[in-house]
């Protein structure tokens, strides 16, 4: 079963005005790759999406109203705890990778100058973000 996705409810992802909302690169990378694998016939979407409602589920009872919740991170959590159980990877596979993907210096990947191929903005903005954050999907 390919996944179905909520619009109302726990599980359902963050929209505006009808669209998926992503905050950070890194989570519709993690939205992606989920879809894909489901896709794939790599797990069943609705033993994810009772994943997912079990890490929301814990997130909440485990802190106090009002503190920034993400719902990607439990998004990325589910994905980590589905990937494991089906042995598409090992346990601490993902966390050990995004340990050492983390511990790079930004930009780690753009050893070239490029400012003279692109738009002059991106040469002032800093690259990669989101490899700051220490969660790499």
């Amino acid at each position: 079963m390919t996944a179905a996705l909520e619009v109302e409810g726990k599980a359902a992802p963050p929209r505006a005005n009808g669209e998926l909302v992503f905050t950070e690169p890194w989570e519709s990378r993690a939205f992606g790759l989920a879809m894909t694998l489901n896709q794939s016939g790599a797990f069943d979407w609705e033993d994810f999406r009772q994943r997912l409602i079990a890490q929301i589920s814990d997130w909440e009872s485990s802190h106090e109203p009002g503190e920034c919740f993400s719902y990607y991170h439990c998004w990325l959590d589910a994905l980590e705890q589905i990937v494991v159980a089906q042995k598409l990877v090992r346990a601490g596979a993902v966390h050990a990778r995004a340990v050492d993907l983390a511990a790079r210096p930004a930009g780690w990947d753009h050893n070239h100058d490029h400012a003279d191929q692109l738009p002059r903005e991106h040469s002032k903005r800093r690259a990669h973000p989101e490899r700051t954050t220490g969660r790499v999907p």
